[in-house]
């Protein structure tokens, strides 16, 4: 009897713990993330475009001086490989002057030779050597040299300018990426979810900034621009960068810069944010990836991202690193 109490006991206990488990409530699938945690994610993406960019600013500045040196280079080159071959001929007729016959058949089987440096030892084992003017001999030693010399920098400008190129298709095809993450989290929101996130931060565009001297001329010309649309690497009419904006802006002035903030931000004295004016430069980000300029009242003009496009926004809207007076 005792024995069957407790076995009853026992499966009402089951039975009960059955029912609680069948009423508990299963976990909830995990929630769609809220606009904010969206807002952090495509931001960081721009940003991550944005600093790729940049670098690409910066490498096909690198890439055009680069050039500009191979360019230089081979130009000398050239110029010296006339010359050594001026101061080949000479040595030849010096020697062909000097020898007649037999000798001459074996002179004339070393002055064929297009090495300037194998044409040179060959010259110093001949017993005419002893006989060449010694004045004549030291120049087209030292022409063969300076050719060398020439030769090989220019060699390791053109492979440096082959680094250069690849370094920018790297580049370009980082920010081709970043930027189509960042649309593929834009396209999983909601239409209306999308329309407040992009409505967010916006700024009432100042009627009028109290900009002077040439600094009038690039403010003037940033803030024509707001609501235009950010694109990487563009500097205008219809679409700006950044960089672009602000290179465009200072250009109305007579003022150039580099298409890079980085770039930009060597161009001119370092400005203290308590002395800061319309028309200054502003630097975010380390190592800086962004640029603006400054409006007056706390505010900048800047080419923000491809969701905000040219917009007015606080100067402290992303991480401040200094500010720069251009001209």
């Amino acid at each position: 009897m005792q024995k069957s109490r407790k076995r009853l006991i026992t499966m009402l206990s089951g039975c009960a713990m059955i029912a609680a488990v069948g009423f508990m409530p299963s976990s909830p699938a995990q929630a769609d993330p809220d606009i904010d945690t969206v807002q952090k994610r495509v931001d960081h993406l721009y940003h991550q475009a944005e600093q790729a960019q940049e670098r690409y600013n910066d490498a096909k500045l690198e890439l055009r001086q680069l050039q500009g040196d191979l360019d230089s280079l081979q130009a000398d080159q050239d110029r010296q490989d006339a010359a050594f071959d001026e101061v080949r001929g000479q040595v030849q007729d010096s020697i062909i002057r000097q020898y007649e016959g037999e000798a001459l058949s074996t002179v004339g089987q070393v002055v064929v030779s297009d090495d300037p440096q194998s044409f040179l030892a060959q010259l110093s084992t001949m017993s005419a050597f002893n006989d060449l003017q010694s004045q004549l001999f030291d120049k087209y030693a030292t022409a063969a040299d300076e050719l060398g010399i020439r030769q090989t920098a220019t060699q390791k400008r053109a492979a440096e300018v082959a680094a250069t190129e690849k370094k920018l298709a790297d580049e370009k095809a980082i920010v081709d990426k970043k930027l189509a993450e960042a649309k593929a989290v834009l396209g999983d929101l909601k239409d209306k979810e999308r329309e407040e996130m992009l409505s967010r931060g916006v700024v009432r565009v100042p009627s009028d900034v109290p900009a002077s001297g040439r600094a009038a001329a690039a403010v003037q010309y940033a803030m024509a621009q707001v609501g235009k649309a950010y694109v990487y690497g563009a500097a205008g009419p219809n679409a700006f960068d950044c960089s672009g904006l602000t290179m465009m802006a200072w250009a109305q002035a007579g003022v150039g810069l580099p298409h890079s903030s980085s770039a930009q931000y060597g161009t001119g004295p370092h400005i203290a944010e308590a002395d800061l004016q319309p028309g200054d430069l502003v630097f975010y980000y380390s190592p800086i990836s962004h640029v603006g300029m400054y409006i007056g009242n706390g505010m900048i003009v800047n080419a923000e991202n491809p969701s905000a496009g040219v917009k007015v926004t606080s100067l402290h809207a992303m991480p401040y690193v200094g500010a720069v007076r251009p001209g």
